[in-house]
């Protein structure tokens, strides 16, 4: 009885040695909102994902020796970002392959993938309804295409004149930014990856004309594109007639230095990541700025310069735990930071509670106290 009475006090060690060390988030006194009071805050920093310590957690010195030492596994430098199904992707350029983050098993692991599907300069992803990813090589020159178990489906671009480096999909189309031929090329979402339309067309207008797009983003009956080169995100429609666009060069409200990641929400607001102001903008679907949050880098929340802009609605129970007792949680806004010690930021849209503010508070915190860190 007293090996067995031993053996039990043993396991109850390793399992709390094995306990997960994260931190979930700021305090009320260190709440990092936008803007910033006394205006109704429409934005939360929540947390950042930097290594695989940030979501498996920290070993304690007992657990090391019982175990070994774990060396962290790092995010080292991000730019495109996908979420699908319980799991956020992280186009990892350093390691020429992806940062599998799991949500749902707290896991954290990478994807570099070797013969044909062989990365090497992930500058982009999207994973479509059934789980394929999509993955834009600028120095490949191609659009990878990998199935729902991450075995290597084929490819798009094999001729010149092609530097893809953004890809969205959508009715069954394939949208890609083509940098070198200054133009978006749209193939059909089949096993022939057919090239049914470019634009803009050389008839087109010269507001319409695209210097250097970097930056997609298909939503309903309009595409959007960054044009690096021309300091706007300038919006088509599906079959690539030029409608407007938002921004121009300038250190103003509302301009751009170094634009890159955008994204739309399902109210047609439109966030514009920008490099060299080192924060994210939000215009409303007239193209009239709303708001801008995070800065050069000084704090959390803060951003380094940031690549890619995410939004994600599916995946909000992950976070409830980090979001004030004040405000609802709408929806997800990651965005990556090449450099610093920050690189996924994770945001939420929130709006302040209305109605019985009690009975949802209280609801709230039992989420929080069932949540353990970082996801369950």
């Amino acid at each position: 009885m007293k090996i067995r009475h031993l053996l039990l006090i043993i396991f109850q060690i390793l399992l709390i040695s094995c306990s997960k060390n994260i931190t979930t988030g700021l305090g009320s006194d260190n709440l990092v909102i936008y803007p910033s009071p006394p205006d109704t805050a429409r934005i939360q920093f929540l947390t950042k994902i930097s290594s695989s310590r940030d979501v498996t957690g920290v070993r304690n010195s007992f657990s090391k020796f019982i175990f070994g030492e774990n060396k962290d596994i790092l995010i080292n430098k991000p730019y495109g970002v996908a979420v699908y199904n319980g799991e956020v992707l992280v186009c990892d350029t350093y390691i020429h392959g992806i940062d599998i983050i799991n949500m749902k098993n707290n896991t954290f692991e990478q994807f570099v993938p070797k013969g044909k599907g062989e990365l090497k300069v992930p500058i982009n992803c999207f994973i479509d309804k059934k789980g394929y990813l999509y993955i834009a090589d600028s120095e490949r020159k191609q659009i990878v295409i990998f199935d729902n178990n991450r075995t290597y489906f084929g490819c798009i671009g094999e001729s010149e004149n092609f530097k893809p480096t953004d890809v969205f999909v959508l009715d069954n189309k394939i949208w890609v930014t083509n940098l070198t031929a200054h133009q978006i090329n749209v193939y059909s979402n089949d096993s022939s990856f057919k090239l049914i339309n470019t634009f803009p067309k050389g008839s087109d207008s010269l507001n319409g004309v695209l210097y250097s797009p970097t930056n997609i983003f298909v939503m309903g009956n309009k595409v959007y594109v960054t044009d690096f080169g021309d300091f706007k995100v300038k919006m088509y429609t599906v079959d690539g007639k030029y409608i407007t666009s938002i921004g121009s060069y300038g250190k103003g409200i509302g301009q751009f230095s170094r634009p890159k990641g955008i994204a739309v929400d399902r109210d047609s607001n439109l966030y514009v990541v920008d490099a060299g102001f080192e924060n994210t903008q939000v215009f409303n679907k007239d193209g009239k700025l709303l708001m801008f949050f995070g800065g050069s880098y000084k704090s959390q929340g803060d951003m380094w310069l940031p690549a890619k802009v995410t939004l994600d609605y599916d995946n909000l129970d992950f976070f409830q735990k980090f979001v004030d007792t004040d405000y609802k949680l709408k929806y997800l806004i990651l965005v990556s930071n090449q450099f610093g010690p920050d690189k996924l930021n994770i945001y939420g849209a929130i709006e302040p509670i209305k109605g019985d503010k009690k009975s949802i508070k209280q609801e709230k915190k039992k989420k929080r106290r069932k949540q353990g860190p970082l996801f369950n």
